[in-house]
């Protein structure tokens, strides 16, 4: 494979700054703009995913009526 963009993607490079959290609106230091630390912390607690086993099969439905063209015979 190939070198993609991310793989030389390294966050450190990238100056710290001032900016607002767009969830609770103090102002917090980071690299990235995005939820501070403490509303990270707070949604991964509170929205967690659970995984689930799904069987594999797939059956689809027949509310399609088929084309005239794909039943003619010839």
């Amino acid at each position: 494979m190939g070198v993609g963009i991310l793989d030389s993607f390294v966050p450190d490079e990238y100056p710290m700054r001032s900016s607002a959290c767009p969830r609770c609106g103090r102002t917090a230091e980071q690299r990235f703009r995005g939820p501070c630390a403490d509303c990270r912390a707070e949604l991964r607690a509170t929205i967690v995913g659970q995984a689930q086993d799904l069987d594999a099969t797939y059956v689809p439905s027949m509310n399609v009526t088929p084309n005239a063209v794909a039943q003619k015979d010839d």
